[in-house]
């Protein structure tokens, strides 16, 4: 019996009662009791749930509270991927996965190229990408392709990719015992059946686990990619070839990006009834595009600080359509996901990428938040010397008590080797300051948006850009100093080095919690608000990968629960509480 059946049997693993939401920082002085109460809606989870008449009354009396977002930064426009000044920057040549590009930019002004014609291999993924020359050379929008059953829904760069890519799922499966547990668990009782879910997020194979695990639990699923350069071509085959529609390819254009979210939307006869978002593109696009296809929609799940940025200006604006989940702020993203992915994949990324000895490096951390904190303690264990810029005066203050000095960027930007983003906002790092860097320095972003560095500022005739391998580019001044931008100033993980799969586990669980939770909630339950999900959830996700660590939890007894007044199976913190 794993640790989760232990825990859970004779008490609730997400009791029939509870609250969907938290407090923000404004809301904690209120009391719990002048919150509503709202109840669980899942069948998965309230049918493994005996709990007592005491024990419900209990959970029951617990406050819900919206996610406000009053405690979330606003930042004053759209932040889709492409709607930005430095949008143009994304258009690539058909081979960019795996030669140098020999076009320039598009800009009002094209900056100077130089040309070679060395072979460089893509090997930045941890994936094989590679595809023949003739099928490079070919847009996916212009070739016919079918899978073994004749199937045809779907664009990806090639087929004969297929089989490489199920050997990559199924790897990706042995770390993440989250979904395999709730797979079993939950197959025979089907809590998504008859759902229609349209899937916006990174085609890299611990997300296709997520995919497949949705099919499970009975959801219908179209999906496409969030992101233009981080698909791996092999695990999108591979989803096509086991016959679900999905439309994406490394290297895409502006073009393709939205081509792809318009064939997810308009298929005969299919229309979603919810939405799993990542970064807010698809939310943006359909509210832009395909309002009535909203307004049908039970809710939408959003993983990305930037995407719920996005969902707050809509409950501002008076445009979202259904309720929404904030994922990102969740306990179980933003305490693994956020940090400890990060904490590995930022030296994997730097390695592959430039190839540089972290140690001795003289670092800028622009932003102490989760994926801030862990940048700093990953570099600072690799001997760099790491300084920290931020806005807020708790972070900053955590940064000094962590052993961090923080300095604005002006006063140091001069010396610094290594320049990485992680705020969450818009040209934190500018044109200006980019003039004052030394040469060799690395530049690169570990925050959703591609924005935090004003890398439209670099279009400009006087600059030359040159390729120099996979999401590798110098731009070099007239006076010879060279800087190192990595990944075009997009998320350098996603697009640079693999993620430990266990981490996107636990985010890809509380996934599908919450999209099995606004799936069954009862009409009129949820006002058109974003919210976040209850301790007991996270949990609840925390609990199913205790079991792979051979962890073995303490329970209270009887005196210890009502000593600190919760029940014995929890949750064990109040809602307000950050770990």
């Amino acid at each position: 019996m794993d640790t989760a059946s232990k825990m859970y049997k004779g008490r609730s693993p997400l009791p029939a009662a509870m609250n969907i939401g938290r407090k923000s920082n404004q809301d904690f002085a209120t009391t719990a009791s002048s919150s509503p109460t709202i109840e669980l809606s899942s069948p998965m989870i309230a049918a493994n749930s005996p709990l007592t008449a005491a024990s419900k009354a209990s959970v029951g009396s617990t406050s819900a509270v919206l996610d406000t977002g009053s405690s979330a930064r606003e930042i004053g426009r759209n932040n889709s991927m492409f709607e930005r000044d430095n949008s143009s920057a994304v258009i690539r040549n058909p081979k960019s996965h795996r030669s140098p590009m020999k076009v320039a930019r598009p800009s009002s002004a094209t900056p100077k190229r130089k040309v070679y014609d060395d072979y460089i291999d893509d090997s930045l993924t941890g994936s094989f990408t590679d595809t023949d020359d003739e099928e490079s050379d070919t847009s996916p929008r212009d070739k016919l392709q079918t899978n073994s059953r004749g199937g045809n829904d779907f664009c990806v760069r090639s087929m004969k990719l297929a089989a490489f890519g199920r050997r990559e799922i199924e790897l990706a499966e042995l770390e993440m015992p989250g979904l395999l547990i709730l797979r079993r668990k939950s197959r025979s009782e089907q809590p998504l059946k008859e759902a229609r879910i349209m899937v916006c997020t990174h085609l890299v194979a611990q997300y296709a686990v997520l995919m497949e695990t949705l099919i499970d639990l009975g959801a219908d699923i179209r999906c496409c990619a969030c992101n233009v350069v981080s698909t791996q071509n092999e695990v999108a085959a591979a989803l096509a070839e086991a016959g679900i529609p999905i439309f994406g390819w490394r290297g895409q254009t502006e073009g393709d990006f939205w081509w792809c979210i318009d064939k997810c939307v308009a298929a005969d006869g299919w229309m979603p009834n919810m939405i799993l978002d990542d970064g807010g593109d698809l939310t943006h696009w359909l509210v832009k595009k395909y309002p009535g296809v909203l307004k049908e929609c039970r809710g939408i799940v959003e993983e990305s600080i930037t995407g719920v940025h996005r969902l707050h200006q809509l409950v501002k604006a008076g445009k979202l359509p259904c309720p929404a989940i904030n994922l990102t702020e969740c306990i179980t993203k933003s305490k693994f996901d956020n940090m400890f992915s990060c904490r590995e994949s930022v030296v994997e990324s730097l390695k592959r990428t430039t190839d540089m000895m972290i140690g001795g490096k003289q670092v800028l951390i622009c932003g102490y938040g989760e994926v801030g904190k862990a940048c700093c303690r990953s570099l600072q264990s690799m001997g760099a010397h790491v300084v920290v810029s931020e806005i807020d005066p708790i972070c900053a203050l955590q940064a000094c008590m962590d052993g961090f000095k923080v300095v604005k960027v002006p006063e140091v930007i001069k010396v610094i080797d290594l320049v990485i983003t992680a705020t969450g906002n818009k040209r934190v790092i500018t044109r200006e300051h980019m003039d004052r860097m030394k040469s060799g320095a690395v530049l690169c972003n570990m925050g959703h948006s591609d924005n935090e560095i004003d890398v439209s500022s670099l279009k400009t005739p006087e600059l030359i850009w040159e390729h120099v391998r996979s999401s590798v580019d110098y731009v070099t001044w007239p006076d010879g100093r060279r800087l190192v931008l990595l990944a075009e100033g997009r998320v350098l993980n996603q697009n640079c080095s693999s993620l430990p799969s266990i981490v996107l586990s636990i985010t890809c669980a509380a996934q599908i919690i919450a999209l099995i939770e606004l799936y069954n909630a009862a009409p009129g339950k949820y006002r058109n608000d974003v919210y976040l999900l209850p301790k007991k959830m996270d949990e609840y996700v925390a609990l199913l990968h205790l079991d792979g660590f051979d962890a073995h939890l303490t329970e209270l007894t009887d005196e210890q629960a009502r000593y600190i007044g919760i029940l014995k199976s929890g949750p064990f913190k109040s809602a307000n509480y950050r770990y």
